[in-house]
């Protein structure tokens, strides 16, 4: 889990008593809405089944491959993932996927795909033959020949001239690399060693192969990170010249993540020097050509997501920002998420159970919810704010949202609202996922424990 927040656009002075209040506030990263924790069981088998029939014939779909594996699991991470080192677990969830994929295809009348997205954990660990052969099983079952984009996250470490030939004959056309910092001291704190030698490597064995859609993932507010850390790490970073680099903040949320209480609170960051080191990291991002996108993202001009951003056609799911414009996002593998265009449908966490009930030649559907025309309402506002830093509220009743927060917000100089539009400006952006918070119904009801703002 990465706290998705860009600290643009705050000067020192600005961040008074009351915005670092603001900062310090739980609050969800709105890749969905509503967002996961508000899933029930309500949506089951039959449910998914049937949402799954009703989607239209014509309609393009989007699927996301979720593989919960690494070899080791590093001390900062926040995702849904497993350490294994046995292949046994890998050939058996392989086989898995390739099972839950002839399923949900015998349920779909539409078979057109535009994106596949491989994320994870380590979506490579499970070898050449089984990505080759669970890629098999989507062009057996589905239309691959208008696929937009074919993209997959990596860990550099990892990267090996046959994983880089395999996914050459995937196909694939765009990799996003796990990168997080350089310099040594916070790699040790974080328990993920990577030299600079290691990423350069693997990004040109991509390249070599056609693969020059790259994506570079960075951190801050990390264990005994600075700003001279955040310097080092964006020079050298830039020297690979990706054309998408991804700034997040670190969440540290120890009661969901066993792993992160190896990190010692007293060596993290403070809000402070939160704001600085994203700043820092805007700053020279920008001088070195990106543009920003939403709250963490940078992306060369003339890369899709830049434009997308300028013509206000972003979008926002739970890979972040992206240009995926899919009416329906199918999730594969143990607790992946899908949007459909009834509602939302998460897979059950458990590998085994996961693996155990797709074989079985049953949905591993656990929980998700149906969407109300209310939910899309306010979806599409919070998704604009997110994206475009301004929404029109005309859609949304007037008494169904945190009038008196947004009062507070605009006293506070975050935001601007002229009739039924409001903009999140300059100084506001950092907590925009608070200004969208207003809109939030089962957010207000305070039954979940978020990450911070900011």
């Amino acid at each position: 889990m990465e706290d998705t927040s860009i600290l643009a656009g705050a000067t020192g002075k600005e961040r008074d008593a009351v915005l670092l209040d603001m900062a310090v506030r739980p609050v969800p990263r709105y890749t969905s809405y509503p967002t996961a924790p508000h899933f029930t069981d309500h949506v089951n088998e039959a449910t998914y089944a049937r949402w799954l029939r009703e989607i239209p014939a014509d309609t393009p779909l989007s699927l996301y491959i979720h593989v919960p594996y690494c070899a080791a699991i590093c001390s900062y991470c926040g995702c849904n993932t497993k350490a294994v080192r046995r292949l046994e677990p890998l050939n058996a969830y392989s086989k898995a996927l390739s099972a839950e994929i002839a399923l949900i295809a015998s349920q779909l009348r539409t078979r057109q795909v535009s994106r596949i997205h491989w994320g994870g954990g380590t979506p490579s660990i499970l070898g050449p033959q089984n990505l080759i052969s669970v890629y098999q099983e989507l062009e057996s079952h589905f239309e691959l020949e208008a696929l937009k984009e074919h993209a997959i996250e990596l860990d550099p470490r990892v990267v090996t001239p046959l994983l880089a030939d395999t996914l050459e004959g995937m196909d694939v056309t765009r990799v996003n690399f796990g990168v997080q910092e350089f310099s040594p001291e916070v790699q040790e704190a974080i328990g993920r060693v990577q030299p600079f030698g290691t990423v350069q490597e693997a990004v040109r064995l991509l390249r070599q192969r056609g693969i020059s859609s790259i994506g570079f993932d960075l951190m801050y507010g990390l264990p005994q990170q600075s700003l001279n850390d955040i310097e080092r790490t964006l020079s050298l970073a830039l020297l690979l010249n990706p054309d998408r680099i991804a700034v997040f903040g670190y969440a540290h949320v120890p009661w969901m993540k066993k792993n992160q209480k190896l990190i010692r609170e007293d060596e993290l960051p403070g809000i402070d020097e939160r704001f600085g080191q994203a700043e820092t990291a805007r700053r020279l991002l920008i001088a070195a050509g990106y543009e920003p996108i939403g709250i963490d993202h940078f992306a060369l001009p003339d890369d899709e997501l830049a434009i997308k951003a300028r013509n206000g056609s972003l979008r926002r799911n739970f890979q972040g920002y992206t240009v995926d414009d899919s009416p329906a996002l199918i999730g594969l593998g143990a607790s992946a998420i899908g949007k459909l265009p009834a509602g939302y449908v998460q897979n059950m966490p458990a590998t085994t159970e996961y693996v155990r009930t797709v074989r079985n030649g049953s949905f591993a559907c656990a929980r998700g919810i149906e969407l109300s025309n209310d939910d899309r309402r306010r979806a599409a506002i919070i998704e604009k704010l997110m994206c475009n830093f301004s929404a029109d509220l005309r859609s949304i009743d007037a008494h169904s949202f945190e009038e008196q927060f947004l009062d507070e917000c605009m006293k506070n100089g975050l935001i601007r609202r002229e009739g039924t539009l409001i903009e999140v400006l300059d100084k506001g952006r950092p907590y925009v996922r608070l200004v969208a918070s207003a809109f939030d119904r089962y957010y207000q009801k305070g039954l979940v424990r978020y990450s911070t703002a900011v």
